[in-house]
């Protein structure tokens, strides 16, 4: 398709959001493939579109939305994903800002579209995966967990270590692994694209649409914001004396407390609990809501709250802070418990309450960039902001923060941004895993959440004491709850808390995605003494008493 590229002088711009309103007015007119307008003060608009749209109709559609334009230039292209002007007039075709895994990945998918890319990045390269966060953490926790079932379960008898394990020594090991996946995956990566310019610093908008890193300004036809986020230390009275830690201090402690009580009850706060319980720390649990994991089905937050306590860990729920304080080496909680005044002493407090994008220093205001309440910027379905030039991936955005949701993100923000794509990242069928032990992984609808979608729902939930894998184990912590159409049979949703729960619930995630039915399920081979069996038992209790039928029985 032959294309044309129109370059207006755009008069009535006086401030941030005109030039969005003049972009919107152009891209709505048919044909239009792409618009730059480089900031309000730039005072111009160019346009690539096909070639039968008219000068006019351009000119009409500024002025609808209250600016003037004027035609300046007009000329035929042959097909391009970005404009010739673009790539003369900016340093970049794409300046991605921040160097994790979602920066990483939409600057690697602009580069295999042969454009010329820049990375921006503030501090380590890699972000919060690799350094402080999934890689770091469940290293620990694994360490911790071998430990664990060595002592306590069936290989007891096999263990001749100390009452703890050397925390020098495992966080060394941790930190040796963070630094290889960082050099490997990140620094040899980005040797790999030589089109790829990284460039160190802090990254801000100006208001004439460049970025400015230190005294360098740059400038690009497309942006990708991928700065992340980091743990949210909440405005809790006495929090300057009690210095809470946070998931990334606590896993470089020089020295393991005595004893720690975390703020919160959900991913983080189940995870870092539970292991540091494990190498030897007195733990007790905090969480406001009255139940812990409150997003999931009720069953797995009494569950995992049952499994702590027998492990020895302290879980109070219904907690309402009020106030942090520190006597000598002591962190002191003052709380309400059911109304009645608590405190609770500590050597440590670790705050787990939830993640603060990274925003504060990008100047999105000059940009036009709209953030929600809590500062996350919004994004469409193309990983596009309020400003249709610069698209936001990962975790500083509103998707759910999850390392693999923010590199395919990144790969489609970089499609949509620069291959003239409009392809939607598709959220409905998203796998989440909490590395407590037992797992717990979930996929797909509640139970309440089907119903309030107007599903007739059918449940099955079946203990992990009637699963081979989890008897030879001897390990029959936990269940499976799935959700199902009652109509259709079609799967909705899949609730596993299990030892292996991370490995099973991409079975169920795929069931999901593509529509299978209960029927499905209980006809198609499932491996013997597997855990993933016993999504094939749950689809088979609905309408069956499994405990009526013999092994490898359907």
């Amino acid at each position: 398709m032959s294309q044309q590229r129109i370059e207006l002088a755009i008069s009535g711009m006086h401030c941030a959001s005109c030039d969005q309103h003049v972009t919107r007015a152009l891209k709505d007119v048919f044909g239009v493939q792409y618009v730059d307008v480089p900031g309000w003060r730039s005072g111009r608009a160019t346009v690539t579109a096909a070639a039968d749209v008219t000068p006019e109709a351009l000119v009409s559609a500024v002025e609808a939305v209250g600016y003037g334009a004027v035609v300046r230039k007009r000329v035929s292209l042959e097909n391009a994903d970005v404009p010739e002007n673009a790539r003369a007039s900016h340093d970049f075709d794409v300046l991605v800002i921040g160097g994790g895994s979602g920066g990483f990945a939409a600057a690697i998918t602009a580069s295999d579209l042969n454009k010329r890319v820049g990375i921006i990045n503030a501090g380590t390269i890699g972000g919060t995966c690799v350094n402080i966060g999934c890689v770091p953490s469940k290293t620990l926790i694994r360490a911790a967990e071998s430990w664990h079932n060595a002592a306590h379960h069936a290989f007891k008898g096999l263990f001749t270590g100390q009452n703890r394990l050397d925390w020098s020594v495992v966080r060394s090991e941790k930190d040796a692994l963070v630094s290889s996946l960082r050099q490997q995956k990140y620094v040899e990566v980005l040797a790999a694209y030589p089109n790829i310019t990284f460039i160190e610093g802090v990254a801000t908008f100006e208001a004439d649409g460049s970025v400015r890193v230190g005294n360098r300004h740059y400038t690009a036809a497309r942006y990708v914001i991928a700065t992340g986020a980091h743990p949210r230390m909440v405005a809790i009275p006495g929090s300057d004396e009690a210095q809470p830690l946070t998931s990334t201090t606590l896993m470089s402690l020089d020295k393991l407390p005595e004893s720690l009580i975390v703020l919160g009850g959900r991913a983080i706060a189940l995870e870092l609990g539970q292991m540091m319980a494990r190498l030897g720390v007195n733990v007790l649990i905090l969480q406001r809501s009255t139940r812990l994991v409150p997003e999931h089905e009720p069953e797995i937050g009494r569950a995992i709250q049952n499994y702590l306590l027998d492990e020895g860990i302290g879980v109070i729920t219904g907690v309402q802070v009020e106030y942090l304080n520190r006597e000598g080496a002591t962190r002191v909680v003052h709380a309400r418990v059911m109304g009645q005044p608590r405190e609770f002493r500590a050597d440590h407090l670790l705050m787990a309450l939830g993640r603060e994008p990274n925003t504060a220093a990008l100047g999105l205001e000059q940009v036009g960039v709209q953030t929600d309440a809590n500062g996350f910027i919004l994004v469409n379905e193309f990983q596009q902001t309020t400003n249709p030039n610069i698209f936001a991936v990962g975790d500083v955005t509103t998707n759910p923060e999850l390392v693999y949701v923010a590199a395919a993100s990144g790969n489609i923000a970089a499609r949509n941004a620069l291959g003239g794509e409009h392809q939607a990242l598709d959220l409905s069928v998203v796998p989440q895993v909490i590395f407590t032990d037992p797992q717990i992984a979930t996929v797909g609808l509640t139970e309440q959440a089907a119903q309030k979608q107007n599903h007739e729902v059918q449940v099955s939930t079946v203990s992990l004491e009637h699963v081979p894998r989890a008897l030879a184990a001897r390990d029959t912590r936990g269940f499976i709850k799935l959700v199902a159409d009652t109509g259709s049979g079609r799967l909705l949703g899949a609730h596993i808390v299990a030892a292996e729960a991370g490995e099973v619930i991409q079975t169920a995630t795929l069931a999901i995605k593509f529509g299978l039915t209960i029927e499905d399920m209980t006809s198609t081979f499932f491996p013997y003494l597997t855990q993933v069996e016993g999504l094939k038992l749950a689809a088979l209790a609905f309408h069956k008493d499994i405990t009526r039928l013999s092994c490898c029985a359907s």
